[in-house]
């Protein structure tokens, strides 16, 4: 775990709290949650291990990691929720140094659990304290939180070190806009234009781009469809709850959209985007 110590700051006598044990370098955020409700992280951190998109997801994720930057020797994760992908990275790396950040200290506390040997920090994904200190970093289904998301992603770079990379997954599609968007705390859902756009005006070099969850967007569109009526009694999280035959069904569609993916096959359309960039060495 990241110290207290090792924040502070002698030139300015800035001195770093500690919030549930980690460093909170914006404990203002940790006070007045903005990008997710932290009453949900109990059950989500009980039903990822389960859920067929979390999991196909993670399978991505660390396919994408050792396909491109091979060579990582430390990683960040922003935005690391309650460690599901920061685990199962650590699973597949087991020597790469690990370090994560949530603006929920109620995130990490799982995320801790989850992955001890990580060092962990609460802070504002808008404002990023490393420069050039990581081989690579990845925010997943996390800078759709977030208004100035443009700001996260100069962050990243300036976190980087020259050549290093960077993983992100992003809900792809504004036209599934719909009432999930709306629980999720959403800011918006990207167009892979778009996103290319802001990638590169941050300065990255796009290694790759492809959407995922392809095979399941009918499904996706009709279940958006259903609920784009605000509702008082919206259940966020009712889309994981699935039954087992189903999970496994899904997740066995997901498996062999990986495998063209892997492949070389570029996904047009899909639920989600996957970009991977690189900092120019």
């Amino acid at each position: 775990m990241l110290t207290v110590s090792g924040w502070d700051c002698a030139r300015c006598g800035h001195r770093t709290v500690l919030r549930r044990g980690f460093p909170a370098l914006a404990p203002e955020l940790d006070a007045q949650p903005e990008g997710f409700d932290p009453q949900l992280f109990a059950e989500l951190a009980e039903l990822e291990s389960r859920n067929f998109w979390f999991r196909a997801r993670n399978a991505l994720i660390v396919w994408a990691l050792r396909r491109h930057f091979p060579e990582t020797t430390n990683f960040l994760e922003i935005g690391c929720g309650t460690g599901y992908v920061l685990q199962g990275i650590a699973a597949a790396f087991p020597g790469v140094q690990l370090c994560a950040s949530e603006a929920q200290t109620e995130g990490l506390r799982f995320a801790a659990e989850r992955v001890p040997r990580a060092a962990f920090l609460q802070m504002d994904a808008r404002h990023m304290p490393f420069d050039r200190e990581f081989d690579a970093v990845g925010a997943f289904d996390v800078i759709e939180h977030i208004d100035d998301d443009y700001a996260v992603l100069e962050g990243i770079m300036q976190s980087l070190k020259p050549g290093g990379g960077l993983l992100l997954t992003v809900p792809q599609h504004p036209f599934l806009w719909s009432e999930y968007d709306v629980r999720a705390h959403h800011v918006r859902r990207y167009t892979a234009p778009d996103l290319r756009q802001k990638l590169a005006r941050a300065g990255f070099e796009i290694v790759r781009m492809t959407s995922f969850v392809s095979v399941l967007l009918p499904l996706m569109m009709l279940s958006r469809l259903l609920r784009r009526t605000p509702s008082a009694n919206y259940d966020p999280l009712a889309e994981l709850r699935i039954g087992a035959f189903a999970n496994a069904l899904l997740e066995f569609a997901l498996d062999g959209e990986r495998l063209l993916i892997r492949a070389g096959l570029k996904l047009p359309f899909g639920g989600s985007l996957l970009a991977v960039a690189r900092r120019p060495s």
